[in-house]
């Protein structure tokens, strides 16, 4: 059969055609015109916002504005939901900086009040319940909401609770947890007031002008936002959204030397107006005027500008050129070190094993026989859960660990790592340091005490380290720890100074840890072979 006559790899086709569609999309942006956001007054009376000043040691900052005559469908209305979600969780730091409130203008009644209760005199219908309920109730309610009982923490300690009213006393919110049903949005609605509230000013304001330009694009006047005005407790007025628009100036040359390409300001000022940065050239003709929408808040310094320059560009579009700094990489000794260590360790039957650096005070401290404080374990002040309190120590107890979920494999259990330990140190300006640790354990039937002996004269072997004190060799000698068996420890002393310990474990630890055989033990620091 002849070969066909036209023929084109699928890889190639592919290319191709994200090309193509590509280069639509660029030609589809040059176009269509970016927004221009409006911040306009109302017909009627402006919706006002009064912070009390009850609400200065709980969330003392508050913005809002109107969505007037908006037009949802079953998608516009859940992705706007589904936007504010997405904001609580990153900008809006799970809503400790600022928590989001929208609700139906037309079943609520103006001006609005932000202030502080005793959340034994907040009482309202929360979202999607059926009845009234105080605040305090309410805590007890979401405790074990799924959703919900991630936000309780930031104000459940506090003697007042933040709460939003209209002039007749309906509850709008609850922030940060939960906004009351009689104001529920939903698709038929029209009239959204939207609130903020939060400890971070700047924050909010920012979060207020992406829900603002993300919808009006949906109100009857496109692009449109009616304004609000808030009423701080020292008695200033402040009308939000803020909308604002600013400009920058970048020079040409500064984008291409950044990118790494060979522009015009003009065609550069092109790349940047596609992304929705209004640009053109001024002055000498090397000058860029960008102008930065309410949108973009995340340009704050003209990196962010030459960045935009350069996904315009493309990134696969730059041309690939040498460094000017010509230098030759080489590996980190102590990381070269512990490579060839871990190749001869493997050799020798053990398997690695790779745990967590963090984990519990009692991994640490208790389940080995010794009090924290003579640990000097680094602590982490915001712990998660219980099993990431510290960094840690030694890399024991997360070997032992990790034999104790695999105590159903074939004995014996040889096991070993080699990965840093955290110990603190007040010499150091992060006042912590690390150390490189090598760890073996052997566990079966009978502790096996020879063979970790027998481990550690061939890894003394590898770093040519010869037995006895002389001409700076190694040598064990008799000690006690916690975590061994009284007269089956041993210290490990190598040119001149310990480097680790090594025996059988104490029939205690090996409970502590859900194990029911022997183990022994090696632990040493490798630096000191370096």
């Amino acid at each position: 059969m002849p070969p066909p006559l036209f023929h084109i790899e699928r890889d190639q086709l592919t290319k191709n055609l994200m090309n193509y569609v590509l280069n639509l999309a660029w030609n589809l942006m040059k176009l269509i015109k970016a927004p221009v956001y409006k911040r306009v007054m109302p017909n009627g009376e402006i919706q006002k916002l009064i912070i009390t000043e009850e609400t200065a040691k709980i969330r003392p900052y508050a913005v809002a504005a109107v969505l007037r005559n908006i037009k949802f469908t079953k998608d516009r209305y859940d992705s706007f939901i589904e936007l504010q979600e997405k904001l609580h969780q990153n900008i809006c730091r799970k809503r400790a900086l600022v928590a989001i409130g929208t609700h139906d203008l037309d079943t609520l009644s103006g001006p609005f009040t932000y202030t502080a209760k005793k959340p034994s005199d907040i009482k309202f219908k929360p979202l999607n319940k059926t009845k009234e309920y105080t605040a305090c109730e309410l805590m007890n309610i979401y405790k074990t909401d799924n959703h919900l009982k991630h936000y309780l923490h930031i104000i459940e300690n506090k003697p007042l609770y933040p709460v939003i009213y209209d002039s007749n006393g309906v509850v709008l919110s609850m922030p940060p947890v939960i906004n009351g049903n009689h104001s529920k949005i939903t698709v038929n609605t029209r009239n959204i007031f939207i609130e903020c509230t939060g400890t971070d000013f700047t924050k909010a304001k920012i979060v207020l002008d992406i829900i603002v330009t993300t919808f009006s694009e949906y109100c009857e006047n496109q692009f449109t936002v009616e304004a609000a005005e808030v009423v701080f407790p020292n008695g200033k007025l402040h009308t939000f959204p803020e909308l604002a628009y600013r400009k920058e100036m970048v020079r040409a040359d500064l984008i291409n030397k950044k990118v790494g390409i060979r522009e015009t300001p003009e065609n550069l000022a092109k790349l940047l107006t596609r992304m929705c940065l209004k640009s053109e050239v001024i002055g000498d003709g090397n000058q860029i005027e960008i102008e930065i929408p309410p949108t973009r808040a995340d340009i704050i310094h003209a990196c962010d500008i030459i960045e935009d320059a350069a996904i315009a560009y493309g990134y696969n579009n730059i041309q690939m050129t040498l460094p000017k700094t010509y230098t030759i990489a080489n590996q980190f000794p102590l990381n070269k070190l512990t490579e060839l260590l871990r190749h001869d360790m493997a050799a020798a039957g053990f398997t690695e094993a790779l745990t967590f650096a963090l984990c519990s005070q009692e991994d640490i401290a208790d389940k080995l026989g010794l009090h924290i404080s003579a640990t000097k374990a680094v602590l982490i002040s915001n712990p998660k859960t219980a099993e990431f309190q510290v960094a840690r120590t030694t890399l024991l107890p997360g070997l032992l660990k990790t034999i104790a979920a695999n105590r159903k494999m074939p004995l014996p259990l040889k096991l070993f790592e080699i990965s840093d330990i955290v110990i603190q140190d007040s010499s150091r300006d992060v006042g912590a340091r690390n150390y490189r640790h090598l760890c073996a354990v052997y566990y079966n039937k009978n502790p096996g005490f020879e063979i970790i002996h027998g481990l550690l004269d061939r890894i003394m072997q590898l770093l040519d380290v010869p037995p006895g004190e002389k001409k700076g060799g190694y040598v064990i000698k008799a000690s006690e720890g916690p975590a061994f068996f009284p007269g089956r420890c041993a210290e490990i002393f190598a040119r001149g100074q310990s480097i680790g310990k090594l025996g059988v474990l104490h029939p205690d630890v090996i409970t502590k840890f859900e194990l029911t055989m022997p183990c022994s033990c090696v632990e040493i620091n490798i630096e000191p072979f370096l």
